[in-house]
């Protein structure tokens, strides 16, 4: 069974924990360095309003996955951006789809009318992912420079309310 509730900033350490596994698993995210506790606690308190996070956890409190959502500069402000995070080996069993919800929900509650997500043309278990929620395509960014040099397509997609 899947709980899923906000997050908070004594969930950062296995928030940390779960993307540090992630990046080293497929280097599939954005990060050019290790991200600590602290790295995550700042992010969420120092997030925008009309931000929201959320974990999802086993019946025994470990921790699968999270999500986030907030304003971007290069989105209308009736818009959000999206992040996803499920621990390595735990995806398709229902954590993206559980966080997806009460995402969901957070955004309508925020006023938002949709949400964008941008995932690395490399990501096909993001691609799939997003589409699987409803996600379609409205657009790609060529020659985007992650972190660590490294240049890649970004597709993106966007899931109306």
């Amino acid at each position: 069974m899947i709980t899923v509730r906000r997050a908070a900033a004594l969930d950062a350490p296995a928030m940390a924990e779960l993307l540090n596994e992630i990046t080293d698993e497929d280097g599939k995210t954005a990060r050019g360095r290790p991200v600590t506790a602290n790295d995550i606690a700042q992010m969420m308190q120092s997030a925008p309003d009309r931000s929201a996070w959320h974990v999802a956890q086993n019946r025994d409190g470990a921790l699968r996955g999270f999500q986030y959502i907030e304003p971007s500069g290069h989105l209308p402000p009736e818009a959000c951006s999206i992040a996803t995070f499920v621990k390595v080996g735990r995806t398709g069993l229902g954590t993206g789809s559980a966080l997806f919800s009460a995402t969901a929900q957070a955004a309508r509650t925020l006023g938002y009318v949709w949400i964008s997500a941008e995932i690395s043309a490399e990501n096909e278990g993001g691609l799939i992912y997003y589409q699987s929620r409803g996600f379609r395509v409205y657009g790609r960014r060529a020659d985007v420079p992650l972190a660590s040099g490294r240049r890649v397509e970004k597709i993106l997609k966007r899931y109306d309310i």
